[in-house]
């Protein structure tokens, strides 16, 4: 009877008929041949069930002349919450002018009555065709078109306008109040964006979970004017909370903005551009190097990725010397990369990469093998750098402990500095990996405290041995006394609490005096020494 009758069989109906006979006669052949189905006896009744289980129904069947609300008008509200949802309209054959008005608001399937039910099996398979294609097209979230469909319109028509529209760190929202809340925020979103955007001129995209796009179809549009709609947008945003259940949210959002048939392209990277410049709105443009800037990090990762098979990586040792005696008490393990020639790179050209491409955990690896043999050859102090990632990192914390073992003779002279500027989420398992460590007789502290999220009470949590003041407050200290000030609090923290402090950025006399005056323990910079090889050491 119908070519597609397994499919039938997966899909839940919505319908609406108000003759009683007719209905109950409908029914009873729609129970063999579908999953669910979900009557209603006029369109009130049938509206609300829609609102009720939307996200079940893949199939409205529905007569135009009922009381209270006819098929017509149910059909627009129900529109107006899912404009691709098939719908299929029963009328007689007298009701012809129905008929019409049912095409003009997007009803593209209907059967007159008596009902030729192998007739609407067959029509009824023809539009889970919309089935297929809505999972291959249609966000189920929100019921907007998808990444998919963005990109074949894109690929139709290329004179367009379009804006990437991402909810800045929307996973801490789901972190805070739960992914139903987060589902919830998403589809209220949406709403709003089609608020401000009108059906007639714009379309609307969900491409990811967090990331939504705005395409022009108006080409009269300026670029400058759809600038101006996207920065209301964002200052809107901002301004005005979400209210989900009895929460309200507040967030952020980040817009690129290209134009052409790479619109999508570069709207993804010109949104990564602005993110890491503060802009809360940006349009693409070539002057921005981006390409550039992604070939050089494609080189890089491979760089990266050569240099941990071929060995390539090596420390560099910067001396961390006494304030008062200007001893070296101990060693820096910093990072290298020895290039063809032999000259050796500072990481700030790959290290982030690195950490973006999830290479940098194999890069510690090297650094603790690189610290123990100078411990081993040269009896010398060396600390290393750990991230928070590491130390959450089941299997990079493994390898750490593994090579620990393995120079367990050696551990008193290796320390770690964990990486504070890094946000520490979990405190238990930094308080945890500290106690570990400290066990097998390593000494531990936190690096570039005073940068970004430092806090002291953070400081007396952890049963820390030192703490090394970030660079920022350090190179102009000679000059400003608002840095004075910072560290001087820091340092008299410090001792009170029984850790001691470590000052880098050291680059001058002038600093090495204003940083041994306000009682800094240790001094680390170009003034006393430069990174220098294992050979030089």
């Amino acid at each position: 009877m119908v070519n597609n009758i397994s499919i039938l069989k997966n899909i839940t109906i919505l319908y609406a008929e108000d003759e009683d006979a007719l209905r109950d006669i409908t029914l009873n052949i729609l129970k063999g041949f579908t999953k669910k189905q979900y009557i209603a006896k006029d369109g009130l009744e049938g509206l609300k069930l829609f609102e009720q289980y939307q996200d079940q129904i893949d199939l409205i069947i529905t007569d135009v002349n009922m009381p209270n609300m006819n098929g017509l008008e149910m059909i627009k509200k129900i529109k107006v919450i899912n404009p691709n949802i098939p719908i299929i309209v029963t009328t007689a054959f007298s009701n012809t002018e129905y008929l019409l008005e049912a095409i003009d608001i997007g009803v593209d399937k209907y059967i007159l009555k008596p009902i030729d039910m192998k007739k609407l099996l067959q029509i009824m398979g023809q539009s889970l065709l919309y089935h297929e294609l809505k999972d291959l097209y249609i966000d189920k979230l929100t019921n907007l078109p998808n990444r998919n469909k963005l990109k074949k319109d894109l690929d139709e028509n290329s004179n367009t306008i379009m804006a990437l529209v991402n909810i800045d760190k929307f996973s801490n929202i789901n972190d805070l109040y739960g992914e139903e809340n987060g589902d919830e925020l998403l589809f209220q979103f949406a709403l709003k964006l089609k608020n401000e955007f009108s059906n007639s001129t714009y379309q609307i995209y969900r491409i990811e979970s967090d990331k939504f796009g705005i395409v022009t179809k108006d080409h009269s549009i300026e670029l400058e004017e759809f600038k101006e709609k996207c920065i209301k947008l964002a200052h809107e945003i901002e301004d005005n909370s979400i209210k989900i259940a009895e929460h309200e949210i507040d967030i952020n959002v980040t817009i690129g903005i290209a134009t052409g048939a790479d619109a999508y392209k570069f709207s993804q990277r010109v949104i990564s551009y602005a993110k890491n410049r503060l802009e809360q709105v940006m349009v693409y443009d070539h002057s921005f190097n981006i390409q550039e800037d992604i070939e050089e990090n494609i080189k890089w990762v491979k760089k990266i990725k050569n240099a941990l098979k071929e060995n390539k990586f090596r420390a560099y040792y910067q001396p961390i010397v006494d304030s008062q005696t200007k001893e070296i008490y101990k060693y820096e393990a910093l990072l290298r990369y020895i290039d063809e020639d032999g000259s050796a790179v500072s990481p700030m050209l790959f290290l982030d990469i690195a950490k973006k491409a999830k290479l940098y955990p194999k890069i510690i690896i090297v650094m603790l093998k690189e610290a123990f043999e100078l411990i081993k050859q040269k009896q010398k102090r060396v600390a290393v750098n750990i991230s928070f990632d590491d130390i959450i990192s089941v299997k990079t914390r493994k390898k750490v402990f593994e090579i620990l073992e393995e120079n367990k003779a050696h551990t008193s002279l290796l320390e770690f500095e964990i990486l504070e500027s890094e946000q520490i989420k979990d405190f238990d398992a930094v308080i945890d990996f500290i106690k570990e460590v400290k066990k097998i007789g390593c000494n531990i502290g936190v690096d570039d405290f005073g940068a970004g999220y430092s806090n002291f009470i953070m400081l007396t949590n952890l049963n820390i041995d030192f703490v090394k003041i970030d660079g920022s407050l350090i190179k102009e200290i000679d000059q400003r006394q608002n840095q004075q000030v910072i560290v001087s609090t820091i340092a008299s923290f410090s001792d009170q609490f029984g850790f001691k402090t470590v000052a880098e950025f050291v680059s001058s006399e002038a600093i090495y005096n204003k940083v041994k005056e306000i009682g800094v323990d240790y001094c680390q910079g170009y003034y006393f020494e430069k990174p220098i090889s294992f050979e030089e050491v």
